[in-house]
């Protein structure tokens, strides 16, 4: 053989790379999909939100898959996978995280092992999945940035971290559940998803809307649906539920109160339109409004053992709470008066309450001043006398000897402010709890008490009115010896403004959330006031962004 011929050999021998073991070969296909965050078989391919968590769970240079052993399903892939399918006790919908697609990969690996490309992509689609589930567990879909924190910092976590750990033989179970929120609320409204859905599979329990309304001693061939529907919700007892008499008699009246105070209707007993309206809601409806909640839930931070207030915007309720812990039991529960639907929405937000203060004064929001008082000044000059209302410069300093015109003027130039004085006829009524924020919203009493009465209470200007101020006061300040009662309604009546500095700020969450559950086990739906539910419907439509 020539000399050329074997050189020619030996050249070729070293330039011909190694061929690639199955354990390289997946390695590479991991790595590969890792730099384009796309993994084209998921219903939601692109994972560039989660391409630094998906690298350091396989580290830089991923060596190998991560729920393999060799060609087949490792026991933390089966668990992985069997976490996955946990999606919809948390109102997550399981196709979010490909769990038909995953279920059936590894069915097939069990018969036939895949390839080590397809063992790759099988490997990284369940680790995306994973961690994009446990991100939604822990802060929702959303991402919790429809809630305003006013700096309140997001829980730290590293889920790359945390997935890992799971590997080194820690629970995953246990993960998860230590993601989700540590509320009784949370806890609560998930046992009602489940009874829900099954009520909802249910097709008998269906109700026909019919024409007029059933008052009261009326004989209607409807009563027994009826009936059985309000039985099955839990509002009739089962021995009245089988009653045979076409009358509407006392006791079906009195469950349908129940119902009625838990679907935000006046509970008059009779099935008039609106209660009509409610009967006839799908209950698929009402499983998804609970989904909902869920969501809204996962986007708030840690509230731990602290006492804290909650405004229910929809329910027209505030809470306030000893702690995030317990059966989810209120301390206190009052009605509440929020902003109007049409143009004057409460806002939903997370703040620290820092102060009370007794007998306030009004500073008048510039938009209802230019909008309703300007005009009516201008035409009236003794209305600012009749409402004990005064104009106030720089330092707070009065304005008296001016024209009207010139004030007018300069207050519809934002040099001069309106406030009215502390007293019985004021907006704010005799207490105001401040929690500062951008919005300028916050919790006050009212001269007008009346306005409690309706069911859907969507009438002021943003701020939140409520309705038992002193008790409030009293719950809020309880932990300082200054504030007794007694001196919360001195305060109130004193002639001066006075200031109740809280010792620890307090977080208040102005909520919105259609569907409550509480600790006996009943369920709270309420009507959709500012469309919030739509557009959270459309936004996770939308997928993950």
């Amino acid at each position: 053989m020539s000399l050329n011929r074997i050189l020619a050999i030996v050249l070729c021998g070293l330039a011909a790379p190694a061929p690639l073991t199955a354990q390289d070969t997946a390695a590479r296909t991991v790595a590969e999909l890792i730099a384009t965050a796309r993994a084209p078989w998921s219903r939601w391919p692109d994972f560039a939100n989660y391409v630094d968590d998906v690298k350091e769970l396989y580290g830089v240079n991923p060596a190998t898959t991560i729920w393999h052993d060799g060609p087949r399903l490792s026991p933390q892939g089966k668990a992985a996978i069997a976490a996955l399918l946990t999606a919809s006790e948390h109102g997550l919908d399981p196709r979010d995280y490909d769990v038909a697609l995953l279920e059936r990969l590894a069915r097939e690996s069990v018969s036939t092992p895949l390839s080590a490309v397809d063992r790759a992509r099988f490997d990284l689609l369940l680790s995306v999945d994973l961690i994009r589930f446990s991100d939604d567990v822990q802060a929702g879909r959303l991402h919790r940035h429809l809630l305003p924190s006013g700096g309140v910092p997001e829980p730290a976590g590293d889920l790359a971290a945390a997935l890992r750990g799971t590997l080194a033989g820690n629970s995953l179970p246990g993960l998860i559940a230590g993601l989700a929120p540590q509320l009784a609320q949370y806890r609560n409204l998930q046992r009602a998803l489940t009874r829900y859905r099954q009520l909802a599979s249910d097709t008998s329990l269906r109700l026909v809307p019919r024409p007029g309304p059933i008052l009261p001693g009326d004989t209607s061939s409807h009563v027994s649906s009826l009936r059985r529907f309000l039985w099955a919700i839990g509002d009739l007892d089962p021995a009245a539920a089988a009653a045979e008499s076409p009358i509407y008699g006392a006791p079906d009246v009195e469950a349908m109160r129940r119902f009625q105070s838990r679907h935000g209707l006046q509970p008059t007993g009779a099935v008039d339109s609106a209660t009509v309206k409610e009967l006839s809601t799908p209950l698929s409806r009402r499983v998804r409004q609970i989904e909902l909640a869920l969501e809204r839930l996962k986007w708030l931070p840690p509230i731990g053992q602290q006492p804290f207030l909650v405004v229910n915007i929809p329910a027209f309720q505030l809470f306030a709470f000893d702690s995030a812990g317990g059966a989810g039991a209120p301390a206190l529960t009052m009605r509440v008066i929020v902003g109007k639907a049409l143009d004057k929405q409460t806002p939903v937000l997370l703040e620290m309450l820092r102060y009370v203060e007794f007998r306030p004064a009004w500073n008048v929001p510039r938009s209802i001043l230019m909008e309703e008082i300007v005009p009516i000044l201008k035409q009236d000059s003794g209305y600012l006398r009749r409402n004990n209302m005064e104009i106030v410069g720089p330092r707070d300093r009065v304005m008296k000897s001016a024209a009207l015109d010139d004030l007018l003027d300069r207050l519809t130039r934002g040099e001069l402010r309106l406030r009215q004085r502390p007293g019985a006829g004021n907006p704010l009524g005799l207490t105001k709890f401040v929690f500062p924020n951008a919005a300028n919203v916050y919790l006050h009493g009212t001269p007008q008490t009346d306005l409690f009465a309706p069911a859907r209470r969507d009438f002021s200007h943003g701020c939140v009115r409520i309705e038992d101020p002193a008790a409030l006061a009293e719950w809020v300040l309880r932990d300082q010896r200054r504030w007794p009662l007694d001196s919360i309604l001195a305060a109130q009546r004193a002639k001066v403004s006075t200031r109740a500095l809280l010792t620890r700020p307090m977080q208040v969450i102005i909520f919105y959330t259609t569907a409550v559950a509480t600790p006996d086990g009943r369920l709270y739906f309420y009507p959709d006031v500012y469309g919030h539910d739509r557009n959270l419907e459309e936004a996770i439509r939308a997928g993950p962004t």
